[in-house]
């Protein structure tokens, strides 16, 4: 692995603290030093990726990374190693990975090293960004992807939808949010789902002429921009119903709202057109 240009550089130890832990007890992961970064970490990424965190033990967040990653490592049962620098005894390996803060953590794969985070995350967040270090490894022909674990209410709600059965599917995400309230796909899927209960059966072309027939009935233009979302009218959904906020007062108003926050879960938090409506949102209620 070549040094970056910024080799030898200082980095911001400006948000560390005094020690809050030993930093000689026990630690999972290869410990990184100057003597074995080329003769055993590298040549390791060539068997499996290798994630390496950068630490001090003046940061108790960068600490339960530590912990929290040792943990997972043995989850996954040798896919990948965890290997840890502590900048405060190894800064020179921390500047030549280009560390700013800690916690921070790359992802080494073939001798190749590829930026993961620059932040503390919980563990559920972590096993995602694990789980995609190893599908890129793979595909670069280091050890194998991740195989894809459904949880069992989410493979009764495919199920359920492959067979067209909306409302067996619906309960079934509702079953996998009463266990797991904060789970983003089932929160998804159900959001999906309740759209596609809503839109059951509904024709297009007359939903919409019926809305512009009656621009002041609220449940029809509801309807009218889930079926425009459902035929990929992302645009004109949003556009209709944040006229429609800026054209209601009280109770309808929050129901316009809440609908047209729904809609917006459908689509990709990046999208620009979700930006844009979120925008005006806020500035439609402020």
């Amino acid at each position: 692995m070549s040094l970056p240009p910024n080799f030898g550089q200082a980095f911001d130890l400006s948000s560390l603290t005094k020690p809050k832990a030993d930093p000689d007890l026990p630690m999972p992961g290869l410990e990184v030093t100057v003597e074995n970064l080329n003769s055993n970490i590298l040549p390791l990424s060539l068997v499996r990726p290798v994630i390496v965190l950068m630490w001090s033990p003046r940061s108790a967040e960068s600490q339960e990374m530590v912990t929290t990653l040792g943990k997972l490592m043995n989850e996954y049962q040798g896919q990948w190693s965890l290997a840890r620098v502590n900048i405060d005894t190894d800064p020179e390996i921390a500047q030549a990975f280009q560390t700013k803060n800690v916690p921070y953590a790359v992802a080494i794969i073939a001798e190749q090293m590829v930026p993961l985070f620059e932040q503390s995350y919980p563990e559920a967040q972590l096993r995602l960004v694990i789980d995609k270090v190893l599908t890129l490894s793979a595909q670069q022909g280091v050890g194998e992807a991740p195989v894809e674990q459904m949880e069992p209410e989410e493979e009764e709600a495919m199920n359920a939808l492959k067979s067209g059965e909306f409302a067996k599917a619906e309960a079934a995400y509702k079953k996998w949010l009463s266990r797991k309230p904060n789970e983003n796909l089932a929160k998804l899927g159900l959001a999906q789902t309740q759209l596609l209960i809503r839109t059951e059966g509904l024709d297009l072309n007359k939903v919409i002429e019926d809305s512009a027939k009656s621009p002041q009935d609220i449940e029809l233009q509801l309807k009218a921009a889930d079926v425009e979302i459902v035929n990929g009218g992302v645009e004109a959904a949003f556009s209709r119903l944040l006229n429609l906020v800026k054209a209601t007062r009280g109770d309808e108003k929050n129901k316009v709202k809440t609908h047209l926050l729904n809609l917006f879960a459908l689509v990709d938090q990046s999208d620009p057109r979700l930006i844009s409506a979120r925008k005006e949102l806020a500035s439609s209620i402020f």
